[in-house]
């Protein structure tokens, strides 16, 4: 009996230092992300990386495990570039950086991120093109990359996103046309709001589905 007292306990131990080792690795993740970003407000001074995990950290919400499921900083006057190491914040469900001055690249690497439900990026000026990657993320339901100068053509990959109820890519320097593979999400999947406008877009196409609430695009384009 002793003896297998004393293996439930080495198990809980281990499996709490798994999870120790585990926010600190987050810590150390979103640490590093805070110091290449200029934070003129301020918001971010709670981030201390001496703290056993970053669950308490301002803007930062953690699950039971002490692992990182939200960053909220939103309109917080942030700029600079996303690191890659955002994609091993393996338990992210929220990623909410709209309403800042973000530059660069989308990292690929966010495409590892299978639990995110929200990625909201609008509103920044980030650069380069759509990753392809986003299309693994099975979870997504909101993404929303509006207002910033994204390039390039639409990754028909996004079409896998099956639970994906709003994606808003208008305002961008995007090229080419909506793939028929994201125009399919309107019959079989959960898209509610499609908006594409003010792009750079060879042409759109409206679905006359009765539960699909806004299309939007810019002018029809036709060929003579």
């Amino acid at each position: 009996m002793a003896a297998q007292t004393g293996a439930v306990l080495l198990l809980v131990g281990l499996l709490a230092l798994a999870t120790m080792a585990s926010s600190n690795t987050e810590g150390d993740i979103l640490y590093s992300q805070r110091q290449v970003w200029k934070d003129p407000n301020n918001v971010l001074t709670s981030w201390d990386p001496t703290l056993v995990n970053p669950c308490t950290w301002f803007h930062v919400t953690c699950n039971l495990d002490n692992s990182v499921t939200r960053v909220d900083l939103g309109n917080a006057g942030i700029s600079g570039t996303l690191i890659p190491q955002l994609g091993q914040l393996k338990n992210l469900q929220y990623l909410e950086l709209y309403g800042n001055n973000m530059s660069g690249p989308i990292p690929t690497t966010l495409g590892n991120l299978t639990r995110l439900v929200s990625l909201d990026l609008y509103d920044n000026h980030l650069t380069g093109v759509i990753p392809s990657s986003l299309g693994a993320v099975g979870t997504l339901r909101f993404l929303r990359l509006h207002g910033n100068k994204l390039a390039g053509s639409i990754p028909a990959s996004l079409g896998r996103l099956t639970k994906l109820v709003e994606l808003e890519l208008q305002e961008n320097m995007l090229s080419g046309t909506v793939p028929l593979e994201i125009l399919s999400l309107v019959l079989v999947g959960d898209l509610t709001e499609l908006n594409v406008a003010k792009n750079n877009l060879a042409g759109t196409v409206i679905s006359s589905k009765p539960r699909v609430a806004t299309v939007i695009h810019d002018t029809l384009k036709t060929t003579s």
